[in-house]
């Protein structure tokens, strides 16, 4: 929520600006130092027209516009936009916001996403990855549905923050293959029956803060075409694609207002 403009000086008093990354002085609240901005590493172009995965010189040559993933096993969503790459800079920012619960950072991580997303023509439900209660019960948040709510507000979006289900508690999926993903997330995610109706014949932008393997999204868009819905777009903070990372523009992208 944006604050009033006449209480922002104070808010700057008692809490003075700082990079949430290195700790230095800002002239504002709500984004990065200089020397910080320049060590996100964001994708740019060229970059395959259905993913955003960047592509090398040798594939523009040939006139490829495709990864080679994609042209492998065309995925079923209609497109990826991803704030940045996950790198070291990216991780630690993730990490404070998930687990350091400095949820305040949602605001500066949703506009770099809202930076990254595509013109959506016509109505787009925003509906965030889910976490299982437990998990949100500890956590005492969904980072993903603070993110999809700040991005909704910003493209006026209507939000769908239970649009999923995640039904079946997961263990944690950091260093499990793709393969052992897939099995862990096996019917753990369903559409709510209760927004059964909304979602049938919708197009939806499904926002998680970090896409790894694919094997979450994979789960919730199987949930999402199984209650009818149309164009389903994915939307992430941080992108694991390590072998892009020659590939990225170092520039910061633009932030939305």
């Amino acid at each position: 929520m944006a604050k009033p403009a006449f209480l922002i000086p104070l808010i700057d008093l008692v809490f003075p600006p700082r990079c949430p990354l290195c700790g230095d002085a800002l002239a504002q609240q709500g984004g990065l130092c200089a020397a910080c901005w320049m060590k996100l590493a964001v994708p740019g172009e060229p970059a395959c027209s259905t993913c955003q995965r960047p592509l090398g010189e040798s594939m523009v040559r040939s006139g490829e516009l495709q990864c080679a993933p994609c042209m492998a096993d065309p995925p079923r969503h209609a497109g990826i936009a991803a704030a940045t790459l996950y790198n070291d800079a990216a991780r630690e920012l993730v990490l404070a916001f998930k687990r350091g619960k400095r949820i305040a950072l949602a605001d500066l991580l949703a506009r770099l996403m809202v930076a990254r997303l595509p013109a959506l023509e016509g109505e787009w439900l925003v509906v965030p990855v889910p976490l299982h209660r437990w998990r949100l019960w500890e956590r005492g948040f969904n980072q993903s549905a603070l993110l999809a709510e700040r991005i909704a507000r910003t493209i006026q979006q209507p939000l769908v923050v239970d649009g999923l289900e995640r039904r079946k508690r997961t263990p944690s999926l950091g260093g499990l293959g793709k393969r052992a993903r897939a099995e862990a997330l096996r019917g753990a995610i369903s559409a709510s029956t209760s927004r059964a109706g909304r979602l049938k014949g919708a197009n939806v932008l499904l926002v998680d803060d970090v896409m790894t393997s694919g094997s979450t999204t994979d789960a919730c868009l199987a949930a999402l075409r199984k209650a009818g819905a149309g164009d389903v777009r994915i939307a992430c903070f941080a992108r694991v694609l390590d072998e892009a990372l020659d590939h990225v523009s170092r520039e910061p992208a633009p932030l939305a207002a």
